[in-house]
């Protein structure tokens, strides 16, 4: 399993409910988190590894930093129940490597999900956790954090994103 880089057009697909809560879904679950950790993030969508599926790891760590079983969060088909605030934070996306840029955001967000095991959740974010939530939400219907730069951000990304991929061909 590899990460799928921006512009690959699996990016763009919309994800499908996870509909079986099976051992197939808990190695997935498994290698993505292990994915994630070995590339330093904090939420990788398994769209981001070529699987069209509504599942999310998101471990944004202890107050260290620190990531692991007591921090990860394993989100299945989640469902926004409420939004509300503002906050804006610097982003980055595994999916768009060593880019990194503001992006205004839900300051708090209630969501609904399940866990590997189809047992339901309901959790209250703030701050980064929210963040993610929404970050990797996006992903699933086929959206990236930069799709939420302003227009001359955005032209600007385009344009050294494009420079960037001819010096390493």
């Amino acid at each position: 399993m590899e990460i799928v880089t921006y512009p690959n057009k699996i990016l763009k697909q919309i994800s499908k409910p996870v509909e079986r809560f099976d051992n197939e879904l808990h190695k997935l679950l498994d290698d993505m988190y292990q994915i994630m950790v070995n590339n330093q993030g904090v939420g990788l969508a398994a769209i981001q590894v070529a699987v069209p599926l509504r599942a999310v790891i998101i471990d944004i760590g202890n107050e260290e930093g620190e990531q692991g079983e007591k921090t990860k969060l394993e989100i299945i088909n989640p469902e926004f129940l409420e939004w509300n605030g503002s906050q804006k934070d610097t982003e980055g996306c595994l999916s768009v490597p060593d880019y990194f840029d503001d992006v205004e955001r839900y300051a708090n967000v209630k969501v609904k999900f399940y866990d590997r095991f189809g047992n339901e959740h309901i959790k209250d974010a703030d701050g980064l956790l929210s963040v993610a939530f929404q970050h990797e939400t996006d992903h699933l219907d086929g959206h990236l954090f930069v799709e939420k730069l302003d227009y001359i951000k955005r032209k600007k990304f385009e344009k050294e994103w494009k420079k960037k991929l001819k010096q390493k061909r």
